[in-house]
C-alpha cells in the first residue's frame, strides 16, 4: 500500500509513521451499535480519524474491523488503507491491536495506535503528538497525551516496541508493554482535552452535546440495523 498522504506532511517527512486504527468493538454499552459510524457534521467518526491521520502525514494505516465490519468497511475502503478483520473481536482490544501491528508492512520509525470513536481528534492533534514524539527524551519508547492529569489517545511508540509486542505473548499489547517498562514511557503533557474525549455510552453522547454544543447522530443504516 502506498503512502496515505504525499505532500501534506512535510513537517514530519523524515519520520516514517504507521498507524493502527481500532474499530472492531461491538458497542455493547451503546446498544450494540458501531460507535465509529456516529456522525459529526454528517461525517462518520472513522472517516474523521482517517482524514486526521492523512492530514498529519502518516505513511501507512491499518484499520482493524470486527463487529459491524459489513457496515463500516464500505465507508473506509475508498481510503488507501489496509483493512484487517479480527475473527474473534470479543477476545479484547489487545487482539485487534496485535493484528493491526502485524499487518503494517512498511519500514517504520514509529507507530500510532488510535481509536475510531474519538470525535474531536484532528490533523493538528496528530501532528502535535508526532512533534512530542520527536522531542522525547533519550530512552523513551512510548509517548501518550496527558490532559488535565488524565491519559488520552492516540498513543505513539517505536518500531522496536511494535516488534517486542508481536514477539510477546498473545495477551500483551501496548498497555501491557508500558506496565512492564515504565521507565521507557513518557507523557505528552497538554491542555488539549480532545485527546480525552471518546464515546462509550449514551451518557457520553449527552455529555458531548452538553459540553461542545454539537450533536453526534447515528446514520440511517445503523438506526435501521438497530
Amino acid at each position: 500500500m502506498g503512502c496515505i498522504l504525499k505532500g501534506g506532511g512535510g513537517l514530519y517527512s523524515r519520520l516514517v509513521v504507521g498507524a493502527v486504527l481500532l474499530a472492531a468493538g461491538s458497542g455493547s454499552r451503546i446498544g450494540h451499535r458501531p460507535k465509529c459510524l456516529l456522525e459529526l457534521g454528517g461525517v462518520p467518526l472513522i472517516r474523521r480519524q482517517l482524514i486526521a491521520l492523512s492530514g498529519a502525514g502518516v505513511d501507512e494505516v491499518v484499520v482493524v474491523l470486527g463487529h459491524h465490519a459489513e457496515l463500516i468497511e464500505p465507508l473506509v475502503q475508498t481510503f488507501p488503507v489496509t483493512l484487517v478483520r479480527n475473527p474473534s473481536p470479543d477476545d479484547g482490544q489487545v487482539s485487534s491491536q496485535r493484528l493491526g501491528l502485524a499487518a503494517l508492512t512498511g519500514k517504520l520509525d514509529a507507530v500510532i495506535v488510535a481509536l475510531a470513536d474519538q470525535p474531536l481528534i484532528n490533523a493538528q492533534d496528530i501532528s502535535a503528538l508526532i512533534g512530542a514524539w520527536k522531542q522525547r527524551a533519550e530512552g523513551v519508547a512510548v509517548v501518550y497525551p496527558l490532559a488535565d492529569g488524565e491519559r488520552g489517545n492516540p498513543v505513539m511508540f517505536s518500531a522496536e516496541v511494535r516488534e517486542q509486542i508481536l514477539q510477546g505473548q498473545a495477551q500483551v499489547g501496548c498497555r501491557q508493554w508500558q506496565a512492564a517498562h515504565p521507565e521507557a514511557v513518557a507523557p505528552f503533557v497538554t491542555d488539549n482535552r480532545r485527546y480525552k474525549v471518546d464515546i462509550d455510552t449514551p451518557e457520553d453522547l449527552a455529555r458531548f452535546e452538553r459540553e461542545t454544543g454539537h450533536t453526534l447522530r447515528w446514520p440511517v443504516l445503523v438506526t435501521d440495523a438497530g
